[in-house]
């Protein structure tokens, strides 16, 4: 099964006025951050925060009369069923969603506020497919793969056309890989409109199922990655066809690369990427030497991240700048001390956040402390120079 530019085309006119174009914009910042000239296409704009809108309301439209009635079902961790879920409502198409054990609640509420019937079954997002084509053999559902579908994969290809429209001085696009689909159809279009253009893919290291495929492996996939709109253990037969021509190279990144990413979207572009979402940055950061200089595309294909869990990426985000800092100290147990210690790191500018006490672990003395003290600094130097302050006053700093 192939998908032509022509294909793309006819998806951009079949969605066009119910899918929102979603903007492209020069990142200055994000320029000075990477040494490269960086355009971003904020996906994480369209009215379910991701870019799998454009997907899910092509492969509805072409369903036949008799398969609108009888629904359809789709295993997904979230985007592809908040869209497959909106849009089915719009048409008045019943859509089951068959989630993975651990999906953030904030998509998995989301898609029920879309009317979708949702149900929690499987480990991972393949257990979860076993059971949607279950639902499909008993129930009569049509199955609408997240990605293993020429028709999906057309409507994501409508991303390449606008990002391309909007930025056509770009050398090259940085594109998120979980299932294939969205690089697969972004690849096409974007070379349908400039031949010379460079696609590269970016796979959590945790879920490299593109790269291993491309080098005959069978990829070693799972554990928890921040990323889990891309954790996919097998990319798609019919993507991975489409894009595996396309697509110069395949890099993979680390958690603390995506968490780094996410952190950059909200700090300095003043916008949320989940961990997925933020994929293209992340390879920005990982692999900088790759792109300094050039004329980089990076999609932002998605925004639904837990507010927990953006707010556990912002503060490590500190923590790795040095911005919070732990200090440990062992002292005496008596009035007085924590405020000397406080007086100490008050007087060289740092803000204590948290105390805590620990009076029971056996390498502390009898008649002493442990206290772990939590600091808001300016950054390394100034952490450093409060760290040097303690020790200088006599404290006796502990590793933590």
């Amino acid at each position: 099964m192939t998908v032509t530019f022509d294909d793309i085309l006819a998806a951009r006119e079949r969605i066009t006025g119910q899918v929102d174009r979603t903007p492209v914009r020069h990142s200055r910042k994000l320029s000075q951050l990477t040494g490269a000239e960086v355009w971003v296409k904020y996906d994480n704009l369209h009215f379910t925060g991701s870019f799998k809108e454009r997907g899910a309301l092509n492969r509805l439209l072409q369903l036949t009369p008799d398969e609108r009635k009888r629904g359809v079902v789709a295993a997904s961790a979230g985007n592809h069923a908040q869209a497959l879920a909106y849009h089915g409502g719009r048409l008045g198409i019943p859509v089951t969603i068959v989630m993975p054990e651990g999906t953030p609640f904030v998509k998995a509420d989301g898609t029920r506020a879309h009317g979708a019937t949702v149900v929690i079954k499987g480990v991972d997002f393949s257990g979860s497919t076993e059971e949607a084509h279950r639902l499909r053999d008993e129930e009569g559902f049509v199955f609408v793969s997240a990605f293993d579908d020429a028709g999906i994969v057309a409507g994501q290809g409508v991303c390449g056309l606008e990002f391309l429209e909007d930025a056509p001085e770009l050398d090259l696009l940085i594109v998120p890989i979980g299932g294939g689909g969205l690089i697969a159809g972004t690849a096409i279009a974007a070379r349908g409109l400039k031949p010379s253009i460079r696609i590269f893919g970016v796979e959590a290291a945790m879920y490299p199922s593109f790269s291993a495929r491309r080098r005959g492996e069978t990829p070693r996939c799972g554990g928890q990655t921040i990323a889990e709109g891309i954790a996919i253990k097998a990319v798609g037969d019919i993507p991975f066809a489409l894009a595996d021509p396309l697509v110069e190279d395949v890099l993979v990144c680390g958690e603390a690369d995506f968490e780094k990413a996410v952190a950059f979207y909200a700090t300095l572009e003043k916008t949320v990427a989940e961990g997925a979402g933020a994929g293209g940055l992340a390879a920005m950061l990982a692999y900088p030497d790759r792109f300094r200089g050039m004329k980089v595309g990076l999609v932002l294909c998605g925004g639904n991240i837990d507010s927990r869990m953006l707010a556990v990426v912002l503060n490590r985000e500190l923590v790795r700048e040095k911005r919070l800092v732990v200090y440990r100290i062992l002292g005496d147990d008596r009035p007085g001390m924590l405020s000397k210690m406080s007086a100490v790191i008050g007087g060289l500018g740092g803000n204590i956040i948290d105390v805590v006490h620990n009076r029971l672990a056996l390498d502390v003395p009898a008649k002493g402390a442990e206290f772990d003290i939590m600091v808001e600094t300016r950054g390394e130097a100034h952490a450093d120079e409060i760290r040097h302050g303690l020790e200088e006053a006599g404290y006796a700093l502990r590793m933590g």
